[in-house]
């Protein structure tokens, strides 16, 4: 299943939404609401070196692909079978 653009529009919306209010807990329980097939993954994002797909509140948030034995992180949405949430340590 391939993040489709609803999917990313739904995201969107969640980051407009949200914006720099919520908590990390929020955003992972937000993001299982909105897209209920998809794999969610959390780690620090200290843990992360590839750019996020969407920032919102206190976390960054990356595609994944998770359809081989081994976790990626991917840029390219027809690839994106999960979501990484990453929390970022306030400065």
């Amino acid at each position: 299943m391939a993040l489709e653009a609803e999917a990313i529009a739904r995201i969107d919306a969640l980051v407009a939404a949200i914006g720099n209010e919520a908590d990390a807990g929020s955003v992972a329980y937000a993001l299982q609401r909105l897209l209920p097939g998809f794999t969610l993954r959390q780690c620090d994002a200290s843990d992360v070196l590839e750019d996020p797909f969407r920032s919102v509140g206190p976390c960054d948030i990356h595609m994944l692909d998770t359809s081989n034995h081994c976790i990626r992180v991917t840029d390219n949405p027809e690839e994106a079978t999960g979501i990484l949430l990453a929390a970022r340590v306030p400065a």
